[in-house]
Order: structure tokens, then sequence, then C-alpha cells
């Protein structure tokens, strides 16, 4: 099973992930990769699999993504190698991507596998708040680019299975834990 995260830049969605791991046996992470500088506290593999702008772009030549996308002038890219290895394990995949790339996969992925989607919906302001929090030194302009995405990211999500306003992190948590059983229970009937 495939489990989809997502939402805006400071929805939580990293942080929701690194929470379901620890809570849930059987939930592993699939990184994405990115041309993007890592963040402070960010280790290669964990968050992301960080590569050059350059590579990424030979990559893409290649085919070696499910889906990839130009978002805040970074390339973030779901590696098909890993993905397909994930898959196999047959644990629960938990992915963090944002709606181009989740339209994307779902697209591809849909026929062979579980996937489900849920999005993550913060206020505008609150919004402001985390990014701000977070350390990242946004410039002004910075900051108005990620809020702008909001009304765009929000504007899809009716693809999404599960809307969740994410004011809660332990009530969040928990309600995703509760889809994830659900689903993971779903599955196993129908197998």
């Amino acid at each position: 099973m495939l489990v989809i995260l997502s939402g805006v830049s400071g929805a939580g969605k990293d942080t929701i992930k690194k929470e379901l791991i620890k809570r849930m046996e059987d939930v592993i992470s699939l990184p994405s990769y990115t041309s993007r500088a890592p963040r402070e506290g960010e280790e290669e593999g964990i968050q992301y699999h960080f590569i050059s702008k350059e590579d990424f772009e030979k990559r893409i030549k290649n085919n070696e993504f499910y889906e990839y996308d130009l978002h805040h002038n970074n390339y973030y890219g779901t590696s098909r190698k890993l993905m397909n290895e994930k898959i196999k394990s047959g644990k629960i995949i938990v992915k963090d991507i944002e709606v181009n790339g989740t339209e994307n996969l779902v697209k591809i992925l849909k026929n062979d596998t579980n996937v489900v989607t849920i999005f993550l919906k913060v206020e505008k302001e609150e919004l402001r708040r985390r990014l701000i929090a977070r350390g990242d030194n946004l410039s002004e302009e910075e900051l108005e680019l990620r809020l702008g995405r909001l009304e765009y990211e929000e504007s899809k999500i009716k693809l999404y299975d599960y809307v969740i306003k994410n004011d809660d992190f332990e009530k969040t948590v928990k309600i995703i834990q509760t889809i994830i059983e659900s689903e993971r229970e779903i599955e196993m009937s129908q197998e």
C-alpha cells in the first residue's frame, strides 16, 4: 500500500510521516529525490535524496522517475527503482508529495497498487507562522511564493481520498493511523 500525504510547504507532511513511522510497525518512508540543498537537520536518504540539478535532469532523460516536478525552483521526483523495491517489500509506504506528483503517481500506480491519498489542510495564517518558525530564512518573496501556492494546491483537493485539517498534531496523526489501518483491512480482505 502506498499512502500519499500532500499539502503545501509547511502543512506538516514530513513531521506526520516521521511520527507514523515511529508508531506503526509496517510503515516505511520513500524519500523523493530533490535538487534543493538540505535544510538544517536533514540527512541524505532520510528526508530526501539530494542531487544536483544537472544530475536530476540526466535522470529525467533516462526515465528514472515515475513523476517529477519543478517546485519553488527545485526539482522533486519519485524514483521508479526505489518505489518498485519498496512496493515489493509488502510494507506500507508513506510518501509526502505535492499535488501534481500525486495526480501522476495515482494514474501510473492505481491499477497495480493500493494508493491512498490524504491532503493536509492548513489555514493561511497558521501556514505563515509555521513557515517562519521552521527557520528556513525565507525572504518575504519566497514566503509569499509558498503561501501563494496554497490556493492552487487546495484547488486539487478533489483528487484526494481524505482531507484532514491539520490544526492538532496528535489528532491528525491518530486520524491517519485509523485511515491506514482501515485501508489495510480492506486490502487484506480483497486478497
